[in-house]
């Protein structure tokens, strides 16, 4: 497994691709509303990714399980949608939805990708639980990671805050290593087991990696439709994701894709 380790120069280009996924996740919640159409939310995505020089990561991705590459410059993900669902005008969302944002992109020949879950008008308490313990997730992720902790003690804590809870880690996707490319080494999983264990990841200075807890209300066993891309849950209950790029550092991490202060 070779893990590339990115020097400072490097983790800076990518800091700037994470800023406009961040402009862009924000400005697509601010505006994700009641009658609004997934595929409103991904032309205002693609013309910010426009505007600001980069290339969008998702749009013509290829995957062996379909038969026509991704549409989309997001993932649009509603209530039992975990990840890859597709933007359409024909998915107009709907008072109590929740939607998961899954986008990334390339500038400057470096990536940045981050996901969000967010409500759409008023939303059960369940929901927002679910919202809550999947964003924890990555919060703990996130203040646990510097150099020398090995990532199963991470992925324990982060499935031990999902399951406490009286929810399910998704172990069919996992968060990954990025930089030039977004998809690189190592494997990222938000759970632990036999193959975690008999290959750990000691986090390294200069290590950047996709952290991407996807947690369902119900079993962690999932599903995909006929279009090839769209995952669900297989017993029909909701699911949240959140996602950020972050950078090891000497005395911990930085997160790549934080909206600007």
């Amino acid at each position: 497994m070779a893990i590339t380790l990115k020097s400072r120069r490097e983790i800076e280009l990518m800091r700037k691709a994470g800023v406009v996924v961040a402009d862009v996740l924000s400005k697509l919640q601010e505006i994700a509303k009641p009658g609004i159409t997934t595929a409103q939310l991904d032309s205002v995505a693609i013309q910010m990714a426009a505007d600001a020089g980069a290339e969008t990561l998702f749009k013509g991705v290829r995957s062996p399980h379909a038969q026509v590459p991704f549409p989309g410059a997001i993932c649009a993900s509603v209530n039992e949608q975990i990840v890859h669902g597709i933007p359409s005008e024909f998915v107009k969302l709907r008072d109590g939805d929740i939607l998961s944002i899954d986008f990334g992109v390339r500038l400057d020949g470096y990536c940045g990708d981050a996901a969000v879950t967010t409500d759409i008008g008023e939303v059960s308490e369940d929901r927002h639980k679910l919202m809550d313990i999947t964003s924890r997730a990555l919060d703990i992720a996130i203040s646990k990671a510097a150099p020398g902790v090995k990532w199963s003690t991470i992925a324990a804590e982060m499935q031990d805050c999902v399951e406490s809870a009286g929810f399910s880690v998704v172990k069919d996707f996992v968060g990954h290593g990025i930089g030039r490319e977004m998809h690189e080494e190592p494997r990222v999983p938000n759970f632990v087991s036999d193959e975690l264990l008999a290959n750990d990841i000691v986090l390294a200075e200069g290590m950047v990696l996709a952290v991407e807890p996807m947690v369902n209300a119900g079993t962690y066993n999932v599903r995909t439709l006929k279009d090839g891309w769209t995952v669900v849950t297989k017993d029909g209950k909701c699911s949240a994701h959140f996602e950020h790029t972050i950078a090891v550092t000497k005395t911990g991490c930085e997160v790549l894709t934080a909206k600007r202060v």
